[in-house]
């Protein structure tokens, strides 16, 4: 399966044969790999049994977010990518593109295609008619939830923030509400498709529709 994807790189291993990056999407990790043969096709080059990148290049860097295209391999019955090209994300905007990408992804498998859901604007999250009872977004109203997750709900659509969203200890502050109770609530929202995760599981977004 050819894959294309943008993840913050939290680790790099470099052998003799292979670089290994560890990237996480904000939906989990996988192992990238390069291996060296295609590395040299990208003018990379072999010293003294190290892999030096051509200076001219933006360098791959921990903590620093980069876009992969490869095709998904397993190997021990673990899952990797085969990096045909893995480059750093110079265009801030990628980021935007591949949640924007991630979602529509995830409402397609989990609401169905776009045609069918204009066809039951009625239906909503769990089958809920209309989303339930209390508060809207984007025109449809919400569905019964807590009153923590309420509060947590609000405090992610009202606060400034980035592309990334808020952490918990972020909106634990902003609702004057200890972790635990506001990682309940997000357990909450996100099984109600509500948010997502963004950089890490702790960190959440509002899912626009």
């Amino acid at each position: 399966m050819q894959i294309a994807f943008v993840g913050q790189i939290r680790n790099i291993s470099t052998q003799t044969t292979n670089i290994t990056y560890k990237l996480d999407d904000g939906t989990g990790t996988i192992e990238v790999k390069q291996w060296v043969d295609a590395d040299t096709q990208n003018n990379m080059d072999i010293d003294g049994g190290k892999v030096q990148s051509d200076s001219s290049k933006p360098k791959l860097t921990e903590n620093e977010w980069a876009k992969v295209w490869g095709k998904l391999k397993q190997f021990n019955n673990r899952r990797h990518v085969g990096a045909h090209v893995i480059r750093p994300v110079t265009d801030k905007m990628d980021l935007t593109y591949h949640l924007l990408e991630a979602t529509y992804v995830h409402l397609y498998f989990s609401r169905g295609p776009l045609d069918q859901v204009k066809q039951e604007p009625g239906s909503g999250v769990n089958g809920a008619s209309n989303y339930g009872a209390g508060g809207d977004m984007g025109g449809q109203q919400l569905p019964s939830m807590t009153p923590n997750a309420r509060r947590v709900f609000q405090a992610l659509k009202t606060s400034p923030q980035n592309n990334e969203g808020l952490h918990v200890q972020n909106v634990a502050a902003i609702c004057s509400m200890n972790v635990a109770d506001v990682m309940k609530a997000g357990e909450e929202l996100l099984s109600n498709s509500l948010i997502f995760t963004t950089v890490d599981d702790s960190t959440w977004a509002i899912l626009e529709f």
